[in-house]
């Protein structure tokens, strides 16, 4: 944050003095490098009349060679150098305003910080949420596959068995058959052999 406040400082001091220059409306200010001394008269013949102080807003009335005519805030019309006008307020009069300005930029950001630091905290929460909720998943996933597998090894022994029980009840139905048919062609072979029994004659013939 130390090396935001010193950009911001320089960003919002560019924009003063741009928007400054941008608009010549005759409002000047006394410069930063003095106390001067100001005349009656365009020339340095002239005698002094009192002084600005550095940064003193000051009204140009008109230039005359080197000095410039200004009207300063008690009214009077007075001469200066030109050179110690400058076109924007001095750096000491705009400091405090220029430092309630970063210091609210500077709120603005430490407040935008701590949202986007809250935010973060709220997706690593959700994040870590989620990836639990992935490892149950395939903890889960992972058992089904087992009892999966466990479940067809134990069709495959069932469909075993009952294959089994198939042949073994198809033999014993062959079994059964082949021993009825060998009964009946037994029968046939004995039958015919066996004494037949006459018949007895009525006493009426």
């Amino acid at each position: 944050m130390s090396r935001i406040k010193p950009l911001m400082l320089s960003l919002v001091l560019g924009a003063c003095a741009f928007n400054a220059h941008a608009q010549d409306d005759g409002q000047y200010w006394v410069s930063d490098t003095l106390p001067t001394y100001v005349r009656s008269g365009p020339t340095e013949g002239y005698r002094i009349v009192g002084t600005l102080e550095s940064g003193d807003p000051v009204t140009l009335l008109e230039r005359q060679g080197d000095y410039s005519r200004v009207r300063g805030e008690d009214g009077d019309a007075v001469w200066i150098p030109s050179r110690y006008l400058q076109d924007s307020p001095s750096a000491s009069s705009r400091l405090p305003e220029l430092q309630a300005r970063v210091n609210e930029l500077t709120s603005k950001l430490d407040g935008i910080n701590e949202e986007w630091e809250q935010r973060v905290n709220d997706m690593e929460t959700t994040l870590n949420e989620r990836a639990q909720r992935i490892e149950d998943l395939e903890a889960r996933n992972d058992e089904l596959n087992t009892a999966y597998s466990d479940a067809q090894e134990t069709m495959r022994e069932l469909k075993a068995r009952l294959d089994t029980q198939e042949q073994d009840l198809l033999m014993r139905y062959f079994t059964y058959g082949a021993a009825v048919a060998g009964a009946g062609l037994l029968v046939g072979l004995i039958v015919p052999h066996l004494p037949r029994r006459r018949k007895r004659r009525s006493g009426w013939f």
